[in-house]
């Protein structure tokens, strides 16, 4: 019986993994880049843009993630800005984790030795070069773990677009379940489906940081 209603269902599901990866890939790359800018303004030496870029990451952080979805997609219309379901599971997910990726970049900035700022000072080159050409590439290997734990837990996270009628996998799964009321099946089927798409994130972060830990102790 089980693998008969699989059979059936898992066709359906499988399109909502490919929204589910979408929105996921999506959001990582507003994240990042959002992150990447708030890292850089709270390490700035103008205390007003350090300050800004505090105060706007622990608001994010402080607030649910449903919170923050509720509010894009229900909300901003009232004020003219009208998204589709899809744009405001990408934002909404992408602001949200902005202020974790943030913390990633800024920690992997502050761990590059200022000796090496200072070396590339003495050869002259410029502020927005020494970030580009010094700091930045070394920054994203430090950051490297974290932002791909990032990455999972975006992946995993991405169901909670399901509250703003986004198609992706536990959607289509709370879809199935109640025309079918095969909660056990469907449910289960969902559950395979996400581990199918971590897990093999989750071994390939673990792998990286032991071969980034494996450098550094040589």
């Amino acid at each position: 019986m089980f693998l008969q209603n699989a059979i059936e269902f898992l066709p359906i599901l499988l399109k909502g993994a490919i929204v589910t990866i979408e929105i996921t890939v999506c959001s990582f790359v507003l994240s990042s880049v959002l992150g990447l800018v708030l890292a850089l303004l709270k390490l700035s030496r103008n205390r007003a843009l350090s300050t800004l870029a505090s105060t706007v990451i622990n608001l994010i952080r402080g607030l649910p993630i449903i919170v923050q979805l509720f509010y894009i997609y229900f909300v901003l219309p009232d004020l003219g800005i009208q998204l589709s379901a899809f744009q405001a599971g990408v934002v909404g997910l992408g602001v949200a984790y902005s202020a974790y990726q943030a913390e990633n970049f800024r920690a992997g900035i502050e761990a590059i030795d200022h000796g090496q700022i200072e070396a590339a000072q003495a050869l002259g080159m410029r502020a927005g070069a020494i970030m580009r050409r010094v700091v930045l590439p070394q920054a994203f290997k430090i950051a490297l773990p974290p932002y791909g734990n990032t990455l999972v837990m975006m992946l995993k996270d991405s169901s909670v677009a399901s509250t703003i009628t986004v198609a992706e996998i536990t959607r289509e799964g709370q879809l199935i379940a109640s025309s079918t009321f095969q909660n056990m099946t469907v449910f289960t089927l969902v559950a395979i489906v996400y581990l199918v798409l971590s897990l093999p994130l989750m071994f390939g972060v673990n792998r990286l940081g032991k071969r980034l830990g494996a450098r550094k102790s040589q």
